[in-house]
This record gives C-alpha cells, structure tokens and sequence, in this order.
C-alpha cells in the first residue's frame, strides 16, 4: 500500500498542517511555501502536485475546485484534492487527512474532489 502524501495549498490555515504533524509525525505534509511555490497560480500547483505525486489540500473551494475539475475533464488527471471550507476547526479536518492516511492507498484518491472534514 502507498500511503498518501499531501501538499498544503497556500491558502491553508498553518494549525491543519501543524495539528496533522502533531497527531502522527509520520504523515509527510508539505507546504507550498515549504516546495518554493508561494505566489503559484493553482493551475501550476495541480500541475505540480501531479508531478510529484501529491494529494492537494486547499482553502480554495472555489477555484482551486474549477482547475481541478477542468483538469480532470481534459483528460489531465489530479491525484486528488481535498477541500477545505475556512470555517471548518484545525481539528477535525487533521484527524480527516489522518484517517485517510492511515486507511487508504494514495491512488484511491485519483480525479476525486472531497471536503473535509469527512
């Protein structure tokens, strides 16, 4: 099984990322500041994120979700995109990557678009 990998979009509130780090420190959770990728249109980070094998998590419900559904309608493919609404707690969305890092195989989430928390 290949566990899931995640990439914080920009827009990411820095206590999700911190929260996942601290309930299992064996996630590997990146940022895009962390990849060089500050200022990156969200076209480029799916791009990106595809590349090098991320599952995107992002604030960005609205077009963040529109590159992602327009990529995956090309036939261009996203390893997945989690989203995020800003009024959601730290907590509960953590313990969501969480429970999808530990129980699922990173290539489940290929061209799938969910909000969390689950």
């Amino acid at each position: 099984m290949s566990r899931p990998q995640f990439l914080a979009d920009e827009d990411l509130r820095g206590n999700i990322v911190r929260a996942v780090r601290r309930l299992e420190p064996a996630v590997v959770i990146t940022t895009v500041f962390q990849e060089g990728l500050s200022g990156t249109s969200d076209e480029d980070v799916l791009q990106y994120a595809w590349e090098q094998h991320w599952l995107v998590v992002s604030h960005d419900v609205n077009t963040m979700k529109s590159w992602a559904e327009e990529r995956i309608s090309d036939g261009r493919s996203i390893h997945g995109l989690f989203l995020v609404p800003q009024s959601r707690p730290a907590r509960p969305v953590a313990e969501s990557l969480l429970l999808i890092w530990s129980a699922s195989d990173f290539d489940e989430w290929r061209d799938r678009i969910v909000y969390l928390p689950l």
